[in-house]
């Protein structure tokens, strides 16, 4: 007699059991309940939050999972009470272009709220009584600011990065701004930007002395802020691991548009034109990664300078390692991206795409099991709630949205859904003069440098392409707004 598959019902039953015989804590029963497959299913939009007037770049919860903050290309941050949609708190961030992430810091009585911009200002902003807020300026970059990340369970220390490659650290109890480093392409003298340019940046929660960035090229970079020594006496910039698909390693196409940890210290990398990855620790490529790996799906052949011997040793060394799980399906070519865990324990992976709709994977295993139609347009961002199966959504349209699990049939996957994103190259973004002027800056500084002798043809021919590439953007550049790669 074939035997019957288990379904979520029957293990629901099973698990309510175990408890009740002392056989399952209360705290596990909640975490298995709580990550169960049937909810994720089972997620229907809540309800829309509707006031912001531009599009909804950046979604937060508070600590307790009661205040959803969301700012937007309107320049306004808002507090909401998510579960009645009525709006707690709505001001000016200060801020003179869009808001890319607003954040309230944990144990400030939700009163301190970090943002930063497209305008590349780092501001806080200190909500006193009566719903009067104290606004301040704290730092800035040299261009946008994308990302900030803070220090879990702090209520004073955050980071952030900039497309200035400059990563900045903050203490609210001084005020003051620390800049830690400006990020460097590995080794790479044919690039005409020679910073690489920050989209994203998290801090493991597990350790609150690593953090990782990533930006426009194919590494993920992991520091310790430990080795920092605070009077400057030395240089900072060294990553302490590197982390990148083998078959990535020296790609030129590809970039990094979101990062997230889970519990377990994993890292979740979302790629531009390409997939989402997951890396444990012991993945790394080590502070010194070898770059133009001949394993680049996308290169035709090795980079300069590798020899035979090399390229062997090359192909062993991918080979030995262990090869990150992957999730495909969504597309992210438009826009900045965000990634997230979801669960518990970490169970799922949530991102938006470009054609409006939020994707769940399992963790283990990379399956997809979930799609909903949420935007018309494209969805950037994705937050779980700390404590509960809730997600809140945003993106190119001016709503906010929450979804919950009480949809009272589970929901079926769509077929012909999962196919791979047509490979464009990614090339930083420079559709303003602000932007060219940025990079010119960096070009002439690094042509100006001590070790620049005889690369003044190549940075003549880098300036004419970076030229080129302002005339190309400018020309095909669109009114879409947010927070637009």
């Amino acid at each position: 007699m074939k035997k019957r598959k288990r379904t979520s019902i029957d293990k629901a039953v099973v698990d309510v059991w175990h408890r009740e015989v002392g056989e399952l804590s209360t705290r596990n029963f909640a975490h298995r309940l709580g990550g169960s497959e049937d909810l994720v299913l089972r997620l229907d939009m809540h309800r829309k939050l509707e006031k912001h007037r531009g599009c909804v770049n950046t979604v937060s919860f508070n600590e307790d999972g009661d205040i959803l903050v969301s700012g937007s290309d309107d320049k306004r941050v808002i507090l909401w009470d998510w579960e009645t949609g009525n709006i707690k708190l709505s001001f000016h961030s200060g801020h003179t272009n869009n808001v890319f992430q607003a954040k309230l810091m944990p144990y400030s009585d939700d009163r301190s709220i970090v943002t930063c911009a497209a305008d590349g200002q780092v501001r806080h902003a200190q909500i006193l009584e009566r719903g009067c807020v104290e606004n301040k300026l704290l730092a800035r970059h040299q261009g946008r600011a994308h990302k900030l990340a803070i220090e879990p369970g702090s209520p004073h220390i955050f980071y952030t990065c900039g497309e200035d490659g400059l990563v900045q650290h903050f203490d609210l109890r001084t005020g003051a701004a620390t800049e830690l480093f400006t990020c460097q392409r590995i080794n790479d003298r044919r690039s005409y930007i020679p910073v690489v340019n920050l989209n994203a940046i998290a801090i493991d929660p597990r350790n609150p002395n690593l953090f990782a960035i990533a930006g426009s090229d194919e590494y993920t970079r992991l520091y310790d802020i430990r080795k920092y020594k605070w009077d400057g006496s030395t240089y900072f910039g060294q990553p302490a691991n590197y982390f990148c698909p083998p078959h990535l390693t020296g790609d030129k196409k590809v970039a990094i548009t979101g990062l997230a940890f889970s519990e377990q210290s994993e890292l979740l990398v979302s790629y531009n034109d390409e997939f989402i990855y997951l890396f444990t620790r012991d993945m790394g490529l080590g502070p010194n990664p070898i770059p133009g790996s001949p394993m680049s799906m996308n290169s035709d052949e090795s980079a300069p300078g590798v020899d035979n011997c090399s390229e062997a040793s090359l192909t062993s060394r991918v080979t030995d390692e262990k090869v990150p799980q992957v999730y495909k399906g969504h597309r992210n070519c438009e826009t900045v991206k965000g990634v997230n865990f979801f669960g518990p324990k970490s169970e799922y992976v949530v991102s938006g795409s470009d054609c409006g709709r939020i994707f769940i994977w399992k963790k283990t295993g990379g399956e997809l099991i979930r799609v909903m139609e949420a935007d018309k347009n494209v969805v950037n961002c994705i937050e779980s709630h700390p404590h509960t199966m809730v997600l809140a959504s945003s993106g190119i349209d001016r709503d906010v949205k929450i979804w919950t699990p009480k949809a009272l049939e589970k929901a079926a996957l769509p077929t012909n859904i999962e196919q791979k994103p047509k490979a464009r190259g990614w090339m930083y973004r420079i559709s303003s003069p602000q932007d060219l002027m940025l990079q010119l800056y960096s070009l002439q500084r690094r042509g100006t440098s001590p070790e620049s002798d005889g690369e003044n043809s190549a940075a003549g021919q880098e300036l004419l392409e970076l030229i080129l590439t302002f005339n190309a953007n400018s020309d095909g550049s669109d009114d879409d707004g947010g927070d637009a790669a």
